[in-house]
């Protein structure tokens, strides 16, 4: 896994939008003004955290070096560990995959074989 990879947990329908109108914005970013991204490392705590027993999810694996918008490392919420933050919405031209990302049958997750090293 390349080191300019960034990772971000979304909805099928949601990248499905993304996809007709060249750019993706998830639903709360009007409120935060930034996408929520992990390094593949905090991607399991990530899943587990916020989207425990969700459906229908795709992990974009999103390259980096081809974002124009500024990508901080902070953490809003007075932890230690450092996330990655998107301020500005994400060309769907900096997605290189979207994987499917079921969650296991009691509504935990797992790394998607594509993913695993």
């Amino acid at each position: 896994m390349s080191k300019n990879r960034l990772f971000h947990i979304t909805s099928l329908a949601e990248w499905k939008e993304a996809k007709t109108v060249g750019e993706y914005q998830p639903e709360g970013f009007a409120r935060e003004n930034f996408i929520h991204c992990s390094y593949r490392h905090q991607l399991m705590t990530v899943a587990n955290r916020f989207y425990r027993g969700q459906n229908g999810l795709v992990i974009l694996l999103i390259d980096s070096s081809k974002i124009n918008d500024s990508v901080i490392e902070e953490n809003l919420e007075g932890g230690t560990e450092l996330y990655p933050h998107l301020y500005g919405v994400l060309s769907i031209d900096a997605v290189s995959n979207a994987i499917a990302f079921p969650c296991n049958i009691d509504g935990s997750f797992s790394f998607p074989v594509e993913l695993e090293v």
